[in-house]
């Protein structure tokens, strides 16, 4: 009777623990406006020495620093490379953080990738588009850096604050992108993400 009498408890519980989930998760909405407006600050680190992460090497290229719209976002968890970069964020700053833009362009992520599209005419240059968005891919330095971004919800705007890196492993090489004008393979940004702070409201 007792295991009967828990039932409805526990559908309840976890409808509610549902409900939350879908909250927590729900993109972060915003007023047409430009939210980000600097671009990235990255500087070269002189005289860099190699580190082991999570069974991988990183060589330090230079210091960086972004506030960024999250556009879009993927976790990873499979392999050594998902073991070391387990998020990937679709990011943009400029015009790319105005949601008057973004109404007109729809952004997605898939095999380390992001891709965006519009129909018709772009809403901005098409050269603009892609000198104010990028996917970068993300080292967690700490378990508490790791959270916060795991937390992180589409639409938000963060502030990270790192080093970009190449990362050597036993059976794969990935190297960051050191600008913000290239397209295609290898034009991610490779962010060891030492500080995060979050702004949704």
């Amino acid at each position: 009777m007792a295991g009967v009498r828990l039932t409805p408890v526990i559908v309840i519980l976890c409808s509610v623990f549902a409900g939350y989930q879908l909250l927590a998760g729900r993109p972060v909405h915003w007023s047409p406006g430009v939210l980000a407006p600097a671009d990235p600050v990255q500087r070269d680190i002189d005289h860099a020495e190699p580190m082991t992460y999570k069974g991988v090497e990183l060589m330090p290229r230079a210091s960086f620093s972004a506030e960024v719209r999250v556009l879009s976002r993927e976790r990873y968890r499979m392999g050594a490379l998902g073991t070391a970069v387990p998020l990937d964020f679709a990011v943009g700053w400029g015009p790319m953080s105005d949601s008057a833009v973004l109404a007109d362009i729809k952004v997605t992520q898939g095999n380390r990738f992001y891709f965006w599209h519009y129909d018709e005419e772009p809403p901005i240059p098409r050269a603009d588009i892609e000198a104010h968005s990028a996917n970068w891919h993300l080292l967690p330095a700490t378990s508490q850096v790791f959270d916060t971004l795991d937390d992180v919800r589409v639409g938000e705007i963060v502030e990270l604050e790192g080093e970009l890196v190449d990362i050597k492993g036993n059976d794969f090489t990935l190297r960051t992108s050191l600008t913000r004008k290239d397209t295609g393979a290898g034009a991610c940004e490779v962010l060891y993400v030492q500080a995060v702070k979050r702004r949704y409201h």
